[in-house]
């Protein structure tokens, strides 16, 4: 699932193949977009920038993609066969004279003037991997609103920018939180180790081609995929519910046993929607 540390990864690869390379070939394959002709010019950088990727091409354009839940680029040798998918998922092909990046199923796809890139990424918070980050700002940011749920919050981008829905699952675990426990009710302490500890997660696996959030070699997570499973710290089994606001409802894993805070269970210990039993602090 393309999270900060995915997308941080892809522009590296991009970055790698298509940086200071001129295009041989431009092909967008949105109505919007389908006459822009970029070949001719250099390719000057691709930046990240939370979950979103900025390629800037000479000329003082930008070419802006979100991955989504299932997009991806992939880089191909010259003459090699394109093989991310089926023909009518791309979205966007970029060529030189010894690579070409393919985009599929990208659900967010422009080319805008560099000098309006804060149209497309203007609203985001802090960046977890970028040189904007400030974690102060991505407190004050996710505590603006105390009465919302911790897992909300997280995935707000215009709070911080990077936090996908794996993360939340794991960041709430480790903080020993619910996803449904109201920011604002975390304690202090807690409070002031989220943005440092989400940096610290993002920044360990930006690097590697696993994700992995405990430390040890036998398992790469400790809630998220783990439906019934037990959990690594007290045994119980993992449960798992949606959250979010209907049309964009989430999967999300958290222990009933370690994590404190309201949790939609109800008293047969099945999940119900739409319900939250508070739950003791341990």
């Amino acid at each position: 699932m393309p999270e900060g540390d995915t997308v941080w990864q892809t522009a590296k690869r991009l970055h790698t193949a298509l940086a200071d390379r001129t295009l041989l070939r431009s092909d967008f394959r949105v109505p919007s977009y389908a006459t822009v002709d970029l070949s001719g010019r250099a390719v000057l950088d691709v930046t990240p920038r939370g979950k979103h990727l900025l390629t800037r091409v000479e000329g003082g354009f930008t070419i802006h993609s979100h991955l989504g839940m299932e997009g991806a680029w992939k880089i191909f040798a010259e003459g090699q066969r394109w093989s991310g998918g089926p023909a009518f998922q791309i979205r966007a092909v970029l060529t030189t004279a010894e690579r070409a990046a393919v985009g599929y199923r990208l659900p967010v796809l422009e080319v805008l003037r560099t000098t309006e890139e804060d149209r497309a990424v203007g609203h985001l918070g802090p960046d977890l991997l970028g040189p904007d980050w400030d974690a102060e700002r991505a407190l004050s940011n996710l505590l603006s609103d105390p009465g919302r749920s911790l897992g909300e919050a997280l995935l707000d981008q215009r709070n911080l920018a990077g936090v996908g829905n794996v993360y939340k699952s794991e960041l709430c675990f480790l903080l020993r939180a619910t996803p449904w426990l109201p920011v604002g009710a975390l304690p202090a302490e807690h409070r002031a180790q989220l943005p440092v500890l989400a940096r610290k997660l993002l920044e360990a696996n930006r690097e590697r081609p696993i994700r992995r959030t405990t430390g040890r070699p036998d398992q790469d997570l400790f809630v998220y995929g783990r439906r019934n499973r037990p959990c690594l710290r007290c045994a119980t089994p993992i449960r798992r519910a949606e959250q979010g606001d209907g049309s964009r409802e989430r999967p999300t894993y958290w222990c009933p046993a370690c994590q404190a805070g309201p949790s939609p269970i109800g008293s047969s210990g099945s999940v119900r929607r739409g319900a939250v039993r508070p739950r003791p602090a341990n």
